[in-house]
Order: C-alpha cells, then sequence, then structure tokens
C-alpha cells in the first residue's frame, strides 16, 4: 500500500500548500505546510466569488475552498459545516506528529525517556511511516463516520477523491474497507505502535470531529479510554488542536 503518499497528500491540503517539498532530511516541511495554512486563512477571510461564498454566519463554504476533495469530505463539507467553525482543525492535522509531540513535552512534570515514546509521524521513514500512516488514515476516517451521516454515495466520493490522490489498489481496498466496518475504538486503539502513535491518533479524530456532536464526542471519549490517554493528556491535545489555527 501507498498510505504514507496519501497521508502527505491530505496533510497539504489540510495545510493549503500543494507544493510543499520534503526538506534535505528526507522529513515533511511541517513549517511549510503551516505557513500555507495560515496564508489560506487570512487570504480567504471576508472574501466572496471562487475561494468561498460567505455565508450567513459569517464564514465560508468548506466544499467550494477546498475544491469537493477528500479532505473537505471527511472534515464534513458535505454537512454544510462552515470554515469559520472548522479552521482551528486544520492545522492540527497539518502538523499532526509534531502538535501530539508538542502535547507529550508540554505535559511532562519531569524527565522521561523520550526513546520509548515513538517518533512523531513527520520523521519516519519506511515500513514505520507506512504503519502509522494507516494508523493515522484509519483514525480520520472512522471520526468522519462518528455521527453516521457518511451515506453511500459519500464512501464513493471519499473513495474516488483519494484514488485521485494516488492510491494504490490495495490501499483503495483498505478504504473501502474502512467506510463499512462497524466503528470500533478498541481496534483502532490496538493499532497504536506507541505512546506518540496514540496520541496522533487522538489528534487527528479531535481535528476531523464536531465536538458539539453528541455523538462524535462520545467517540472521542471512547477511544481516550481505549487509548489509555491520561486526561490531562486529553485537554492538552485537544488544547494544542485548538492553537493549531
Amino acid at each position: 500500500m501507498n498510505a504514507s503518499k496519501i497521508l502527505q497528500q491530505l496533510m497539504q491540503q489540510a495545510g493549503g500548500s500543494s507544493n510543499n517539498k520534503k526538506g534535505s532530511s528526507g522529513t515533511m516541511d511541517v513549517k511549510g505546510i503551516l505557513e500555507g495554512l495560515s496564508k489560506q486563512l487570512g487570504g480567504n477571510e471576508g472574501q466572496k466569488g471562487q475561494s468561498g461564498k460567505a455565508s450567513s454566519e459569517g464564514g465560508f463554504d468548506m466544499k467550494s475552498l477546498l475544491g469537493g476533495s477528500a479532505m473537505g469530505l471527511l472534515v464534513g463539507s458535505r454537512r454544510g459545516r462552515k470554515l469559520g467553525g472548522k479552521a482551528l482543525k486544520y492545522g492540527a492535522i497539518a502538523g499532526v506528529g509534531m502538535l501530539a509531540w508538542k502535547a507529550w513535552q508540554n505535559s511532562q512534570a519531569s524527565a522521561s525517556n523520550e526513546a520509548a515514546e515513538g517518533k512523531p509521524v513527520e520523521s519516519l521513514s519506511g515500513s514505520t511511516q507506512e504503519r502509522r500512516s494507516l494508523e493515522l488514515l484509519q483514525a480520520m476516517i472512522m471520526a468522519a463516520r462518528a455521527d453516521g451521516h457518511i451515506d453511500a454515495r459519500e464512501q464513493e466520493l471519499i473513495t474516488q477523491q483519494i484514488d485521485a490522490l494516488g492510491a494504490d489498489q490495495e490501499l483503495h481496498a483498505w478504504v473501502e474497507h474502512q467506510l463499512k466496518a462497524p466503528l470500533d475504538a478498541q481496534a483502532l486503539a490496538r493499532e497504536a505502535d506507541s505512546p506518540q502513535a496514540a496520541r496522533e491518533i487522538y489528534l487527528m479524530s479531535v481535528a476531523v470531529i464536531d465536538e458539539k456532536n453528541p455523538m462524535e464526542r462520545a467517540w472521542l471519549e471512547q477511544l481516550a479510554s481505549a487509548l489509555k490517554l491520561e486526561p490531562g493528556m486529553v485537554d492538552e491535545l485537544e488544547r494544542q488542536a485548538l492553537a493549531a489555527g
């Protein structure tokens, strides 16, 4: 499968930049992604037209802004959510690994073994990057489905958009399965290969979910329990998601 390729493109969509390239170290240019996000959100605020239609609430139609992309579908543009209500979450998707790592650092009252925590997804490579990418894609899809409102047509659209990003046949089949499989927080938590992976899975879920929706909030609570995240860490991860914008 080529999950890492697809996840990187989704992160770049979230960051508002399709031209971010890897640095000389081989890791993703998170700074560039986040700078692209800032330009996208700042440049479109208060405008009408092709870049996004102004809503009655002063927000923007996210589907118009993102062109019906896989990212737009997964974060819920199909349900009429407005950019003004979701803008703060895009930064969390764009820099999920670094932000989850920062949340861990902020929560530490004393020195701890960093090596045992695992590495951020942005600094992984090879098979470990592929595995983490699958974990995060699974988290994203499950979170998008948490309110039970993705119908068969929307499942097809999401699959088509991910295919358009270059998904291979194996990943295509995997995505189709994830869109139909029962939601299972325990199963998702078992995929986490390190404490860092658990934090990234939760942060990615927070980024996609509308915390005001009772079903989606309940999913987050189930996931936090399954991932065995301490309440303080949950609060810090949610704070990082909000601050990322």
